[in-house]
């Protein structure tokens, strides 16, 4: 009986720590692109459907623990990114977009080459320049609400120290118990509990597909779903990647007019379901990420509430929670943007063009950190040796690639 339960345990514990662990940061980037209390909520409830039907489909059709998660390197993106010229319905747009393309490359294998063929200390740079805003939160929340940001750190330190994987569902409790003692008795009247959904018709503007839906497409390729992939094959699985591309793609088109703005192979938690905690044997296995899907379909029902959490509590402390769950996914861009010598330079540019937040014809900075990398990358792909200098000295950039596992 043991041996029965253990996969369907390891499956309900992936999905309270994938969700619990990262919903701050959905809410905070749908919120930053332009949509509205309901409309948020909306989003969170999608994404938590859309994943939770992917990852059961593919864990019934091939056997395999694929579990699938939101985007939420993409969701701190739209964070980073801000509103975008057009508005929500724009933003709405380029989710669908971004999903269209998803599902394209794994239609169109050489769709999916080119976003490999991403230098890998680009695609680490431009991430990290899109998390550092939101992991400087908690350094602020301690400054701005030192008695709610303080226990929360702290909470989280410990637990980082004896059991990581509670670490941010813990600060999540704590802030949640703060803000219950500090939020006033009658609460915002424009509250909606009950789980609803808000589509809105989608808009295309140029600047919103340039500048949010092709980010976002590479944001979710390079961190989510290349090392999902990684981190199945570390356990032994052959996961087919376009079967996966196809499914969440498609799911995340369908879901964005309710305010999703991307579903994905999961990585971090991934490991739960995939690894040896799950199942002894690694054929039932895929029991555990089925069970994360049905658990995060049914969390989606609470997305009322967690929304309503984060309008009790100070927009800051909401962000430390987020900043604190990103921080592991931070440090990992950062190793992965300066390891090789020869493009540090260029993922450097990256990451400060990304992390200033700047806005061309409209345009985020992160579409504009790529195109800065990419261009010192051509500058100095070769660099004449001086006459006497000895072998080694030219440099040239060799393009490999280099995931970055999130969630």
């Amino acid at each position: 009986m043991a041996g029965r339960l253990q996969p369907v345990l390891a499956g309900v514990v992936t999905a309270l720590v994938g969700f619990a662990s990262s919903f701050t940061v959905v809410l905070a980037g749908l919120r930053a692109v332009g949509a509205d209390d309901a409309q948020a909520a909306s989003g969170l409830l999608v994404l938590c459907v859309a994943a939770g039907l992917c990852a059961v489909w593919l864990g019934l059709r091939h056997r395999l623990p694929m579990a699938v998660a939101w985007s939420t390197p993409g969701a701190a993106l739209l964070v980073a990114t801000g509103p975008v010229p057009g508005g929500w319905p724009a933003a709405v747009g380029a989710f669908l977009v971004a999903g269209v393309l998803i599902a394209a490359a794994g239609l169109i294998p050489a769709l999916g080459r080119a976003v490999a063929a991403i230098p890998g200390p680009i695609a680490s740079a431009m991430l990290a320049g899109v998390l550092l805003p939101l992991c400087t939160a908690p350094v602020r929340a301690l400054v701005e609400v030192p008695r709610l940001a303080g226990p929360v750190v702290l909470t989280w330190l410990v637990l980082h120290r004896f059991a990581r994987r509670w670490a941010v569902p813990a600060a999540l409790a704590v802030a949640a118990v703060a803000i219950a003692f500090t939020a006033p008795a009658a609460g915002p009247g424009r509250l909606h509990l009950a789980p609803t959904v808000e589509v809105t018709t989608p808009a295309w503007t140029l600047s919103a597909v340039v500048g949010l839906a092709l980010p976002l497409f590479l944001v979710t390729m390079a961190a989510q779903n290349v090392p999902g992939m990684a981190v199945l094959a570390g356990y032994g699985y052959r996961a087919p990647l376009g079967s996966a591309l196809r499914v969440t793609g498609l799911a995340s088109a369908l879901g964005a007019p309710a305010g999703g703005h991307a579903v994905n192979l999961a990585a971090i938690t991934a490991a739960l379901a995939a690894g040896p905690d799950a199942h002894p044997d690694p054929d039932r296995r895929w029991i555990a990420s089925v069970t994360a899907g049905i658990g995060l379909a049914l969390l989606g029902l609470g997305a009322g509430v967690a929304t309503a959490l984060v309008l009790l509590s100070p927009p800051v402390l909401v962000e430390a929670v987020a900043g604190l769950a990103l921080l592991g996914a931070l440090a990992g861009a950062v190793a992965g943007a300066v390891t090789a010598p020869e493009a540090r330079e260029a993922a450097v540019v990256t990451f400060v063009v990304t992390a200033s937040g700047v806005s061309l014809l409209g345009v985020g900075g992160a579409f504009w950190g790529l195109v800065a990398g990419w261009l010192m990358l051509l500058l100095f792909r070769r660099r004449p040796a001086a006459a006497g200098a000895p072998p080694g000295q030219a440099e040239a950039t060799d393009g490999r690639s280099l995931s970055v596992p999130v969630r």
